[in-house]
C-alpha cells in the first residue's frame, strides 16, 4: 500500500463530499415543506431511504459502472473492476468515489418531489436502486467516465465532448426526465389544481431547505475544481447565478400575479444553481448572472403552466431542474469562454460547441426517458407504482408509514384520524392556481 501524504486538496474533497452529501438532508426539508401537512414524513423519507439505496449501489457496482472498462459502445462502464471498492482500498481515488457518490444520491432524490402524495414507498424503493444503476450510472459514465459524450466517445470525437462540469446532464436533466416519464405514468393527486390542502404546508422549512442546498452547492459546483483560479471562479459564479435567477423568478411573479413570495425566492435560487451548475467552470460571473437570470424567468413560467397542461409535477422537479438545466447546459454553446480549443458562439467558437449541447441533451433526454419509462411501467404493472385513492385522501404518512409529522387531531401522539383532516379544510376556500397559496404559480 503506498502512502500519500494528505494536501489541501484532499482535505477539500473531504468537505465537499460532505457539504453535497449534507444537500439531501436539505432537499428532504425543502420538498416536506412543499407538501400537505399529511405527507410531509413520507416526501422525506423518500429523500432518506435513497441515501440508503443507492449507497449500497454505489458501493457495490456503481462507482464502477460510471467510470469502468467501456461496455455496449461506451453507454456504460463495466460493474466489475472497482465491484465494492475492493481495488480502491489504499489509492487516493477512493475519496473521489465517496464524492461521486455524494452526487448519485441527490439525484435519486431530486426525482421524488414529482409524485409527492401518491406513490407506493414500495415500488420507490424498488425503483430507486434500479434507476441509479440502469440510468444514473450509464450517463454519468457517458459524459464523465469516457463514454459515448466525452472525448473518447463515438458522439464526443465525432462531434465535440460536452460541456457539464458539475452535473446539468448527469443530475438535472436526469431527474427532471425521470420525473416527467413518472407523472405520465403514476397520474395526478386527487383533487389535482382544486384541493386547498395541497398548498405547501410549512413555508419556513422550504426556506431553510434551500438556505441548506446553496450552502452544499459550493462543494457541489467547486469540489471538483483544479486549481485555486478555478475555484474562485466556480464560487462566484454559484453565488451570482441563483442571486440573479431568484430576481427573475421574483419579477414573473410580481408581473404575473402581482406579487413576490417567499416559495418563489427558494424557488429560484434553486433554478439559479442548477443552471450554473453544468457552467459554473467555464464562463464569467456577468454571464452567470445572464444565465440565472434566464434561468430563473423559463423556470417560474415552466411552472405556471402545469395546471394548464394538467400535469401534476408536484414539487416542480420539471419546471425547475429539467428547464433549468437544459438553460445551462445549451447557453455554454454561447458564452463558454475559449478553453483547450472549444468557445462559445460570442467568444468566436462558432456553432461546434452549440451543436454539441444540443445533441448532449438531446441523447441524454432519449437514454433517461426509454429506461425510466420501462423501469417504471415494469413496477407499476407488477406490484404498483400508484397508493389506493382512501389511502392518498386519509394521507401517505399514516398510510404507509403509520405516523404524522404533526398532531393534526389534536392529541399529544401526533397520531391521525383518517377522514379529519380533510374536514378541517373543507371551509378553507376554493383552489385557484396563479394565487400566492399555490405551489410555485
Amino acid at each position: 500500500m503506498q502512502i500519500v501524504e494528505i494536501t489541501a486538496g484532499h482535505v477539500w474533497t473531504i468537505v465537499a463530499a460532505a457539504m453535497v452529501f449534507f444537500m439531501t438532508p436539505g432537499l428532504a426539508l425543502f420538498y416536506g415543506g412543499m407538501t400537505r401537512a399529511k405527507g410531509v414524513l413520507n416526501m422525506m423519507m423518500m429523500s432518506f431511504i435513497s441515501i440508503a439505496l443507492v449507497t449500497v449501489v454505489w458501493v457495490l457496482w456503481g462507482y464502477s459502472m460510471s467510470g469502468g472498462d467501456p461496455l455496449l459502445g461506451g453507454v456504460t462502464g463495466s460493474p466489475v473492476p472497482s465491484f465494492a471498492l475492493g481495488d480502491l482500498i489504499g489509492t487516493e481515488d477512493l475519496l473521489g468515489a465517496a464524492y461521486g457518490g455524494t452526487f448519485a444520491i441527490i439525484t435519486v432524490a431530486l426525482i421524488s418531489g414529482a409524485i409527492a402524495d401518491r406513490a407506493r414507498f414500495g415500488a420507490w424503493v424498488v425503483f430507486v436502486p434500479v434507476w441509479a444503476t440502469l440510468v444514473y450510472a450509464p450517463l454519468a459514465f457517458m459524459v464523465w467516465g469516457g463514454g459515448l459524450l466525452s472525448e473518447e466517445g463515438a458522439i464526443g470525437s465525432a462531434i465535440g465532448e460536452a460541456i457539464d462540469f458539475a452535473g446539468g446532464l448527469v443530475v438535472h436533466i436526469n431527474a427532471g426526465v425521470a420525473a416527467l416519464v413518472l407523472i405520465m405514468i403514476v397520474g395526478a393527486r386527487q383533487g389535482f389544481g382544486k384541493d386547498p390542502s395541497q398548498r405547501p404546508h410549512n413555508l419556513p422549512l422550504v426556506m431553510l431547505g434551500a438556505a441548506i442546498l446553496w450552502f452544499g452547492w459550493f462543494g457541489f459546483n467547486a469540489g471538483a475544481a483544479a486549481t485555486a483560479e478555478q475555484a474562485g471562479l466556480i464560487w462566484i459564479n454559484t453565488l451570482a447565478a441563483p442571486a440573479a435567477a431568484m430576481l427573475g423568478w421574483l419579477l414573473t411573479e410580481r408581473i404575473r400575479d402581482k406579487h413576490a413570495t417567499s416559495l418563489g425566492a427558494a424557488s429560484g435560487a434553486v433554478a439559479g444553481l442548477v443552471a450554473i451548475t453544468p457552467a459554473c467552470a467555464n464562463v464569467t460571473p456577468v454571464w452567470a448572472l445572464g444565465i440565472g437570470l434566464v434561468a430563473g424567468i423559463c423556470s417560474a413560467l415552466a411552472v405556471g403552466l402545469k395546471y394548464r397542461m394538467g400535469m401534476d409535477d408536484s414539487l416542480d422537479v420539471i419546471g425547475v431542474h429539467l428547464v433549468s438545466g437544459i438553460v445551462g447546459t445549451v447557453a455554454l454553446g454561447f458564452v463558454a469562454l475559449p478553453s483547450e480549443g472549444t468557445a462559445g458562439l460570442f467568444y468566436g467558437g462558432g456553432f461546434g460547441l452549440l451543436l454539441t449541447q444540443i445533441v448532449a441533451v438531446l441523447v441524454s433526454v432519449v437514454y433517461c426517458a426509454v429506461l425510466t419509462f420501462v423501469i417504471a411501467i415494469v413496477i407499476d404493472k407488477t406490484i404498483g407504482f400508484r397508493i389506493p385513492e382512501r389511502d392518498e385522501i386519509d394521507g401517505i404518512d399514516i398510510t404507509q408509514h403509520a405516523e404524522t409529522g404533526y398532531a393534526l387531531s389534536g392529541d399529544a401522539t401526533g397520531s391521525f384520524t383518517p377522514g379529519r383532516h380533510e374536514e378541517a379544510q373543507a371551509g378553507a376556500g376554493a383552489f385557484e392556481p396563479g394565487r400566492a397559496e399555490t405551489v410555485h404559480s
